[in-house]
């Protein structure tokens, strides 16, 4: 029988104290992978390091910082370097905030580049030589559908995020002849603290309750449900794994059915 395992494996994965990012730490541990969580909250990262602790045989540390902040990327290199060398990236990160291209001004843009890409970019030019010199590495960004299929009232999302394809494509051309793989996740209506606030924003502009403008989500997905955060996991896992090692440059989304583009 088949069976994913990470034992003897570093992961690092940013947003990690909630959301997707906690569902996919808790499945790399469960596959045996020590764990580095990051978050901006330490008491939510406190909590997060104890259940996975409480479920998994693994080492767990975490990371105090605001990536968003460039003295925090920097001291997370540095936390990093102490603790050890991840053999597997996965990035994810909260959205930008919601609205319409004409809501968004100049800071809105610098924000929403210096949440989903700078740190990507930091984090990965960090990490990086140590995989090198190891000959192997996993790298996982997380996306968005958006990416293939714009989502009304998220145009920060939509724009900036598309940078992230750009991003797997190059890397997995460079990095893979150094066993270095390199992959992004395309998410679609996850059950996150996030997507609460998207139905929220949309209740208010339509004159809805929450629950029903979930439903409007939930509507066009095939599987009729949000996807649950573990459900991003298992697929880092087996990118991950030995299993995966084939898959570069791919982006693959994970969406329940909803997208309804070819390619």
């Amino acid at each position: 029988m088949l069976k994913i395992d990470l034992s003897g494996k570093l992961a690092f994965t940013t947003a990690s104290s909630k959301g997707i990012g906690f569902g996919t730490a808790r499945i790399l541990a469960k596959a045996g992978a020590d764990v580095i969580l990051l978050s901006r909250s330490e008491e939510n990262l406190k909590r997060a390091k104890e259940k996975i602790r409480a479920e998994s045989n693994v080492e767990v540390n975490y990371i105090v910082a605001d990536l968003s902040k460039r003295e925090d990327l920097e001291r997370t290199v540095k936390e990093l370097s102490d603790t050890g060398e991840p053999d597997i990236f996965f990035f994810s990160t909260g959205g930008p905030k919601p609205g319409y291209f004409m809501e968004m001004n100049i800071e809105d843009w610098e924000g929403a580049v210096n949440l989903l890409l700078r740190p990507a970019v930091y984090l990965t030019r960090a990490l990086v030589p140590a995989m090198e010199r190891r000959g192997f590495g996993r790298i996982i960004y997380l996306t968005s559908v958006a990416i293939k299929e714009p989502i009304p009232n998220i145009a920060l999302s939509n724009v900036v995020r598309i940078s992230m394809a750009g991003l797997v494509r190059t890397l997995a051309k460079e990095l893979g002849p150094k066993g270095i793989t390199v992959n992004g996740i395309m998410p679609g209506i996850i059950r996150t603290d996030r997507m609460i606030q998207l139905a929220r924003d949309r209740a208010k502009r339509e004159g809805k309750n929450v629950e029903e403008a979930l439903n409007v989500y939930t509507k066009p997905i095939p599987l009729r449900r949000l996807g649950e955060p573990e459900e991003i996991g298992y697929l880092v896992a087996f990118l991950a794994s030995d299993l995966g090692s084939y898959i570069n440059g791919a982006m693959i989304p994970v969406d329940g059915g909803r997208l309804n583009s070819v390619f």
